[in-house]
């Protein structure tokens, strides 16, 4: 059984170092760099265009009551959902199937 995976690890090593012999070379390999002739000018902005449905908008500036948002909700402490966790846990019903062995 050992030679068995012991020659099974060889050939998959050979295989391995045979996929990528052929490829890899020992000469280098400069980095070349095609450059660009066409760069990056300033120019004008186009015309501006409406990404509305209808091309007349309304907007308000001021400041909106905080009565308007809703009611303010205040967070549970987090010690108290715990509690209130332990208390379901421990009320909670218990199993009543006992498992027996059976020889």
């Amino acid at each position: 059984m050992k030679t068995t995976i012991f020659i099974l690890c060889l050939v998959c090593a050979v295989s391995a170092v045979a996929q990528n012999g052929a490829v890899l070379s020992g000469q280098p390999q400069p980095i070349r760099m095609c450059e660009n002739p066409q760069h990056a000018t300033q120019h004008d902005l186009a015309t501006e265009q409406s990404l509305l449905a209808q091309p007349a908008y309304h907007y308000e500036r001021g400041e909106r009551p905080l009565w308007e948002f809703g009611p303010v909700s205040q967070p549970v402490p987090l010690g108290d959902v715990a509690r209130a966790y332990r208390t379901q846990h421990t009320l909670a019903k218990k199993a009543e199937v006992s498992l027996e062995k059976q020889n």
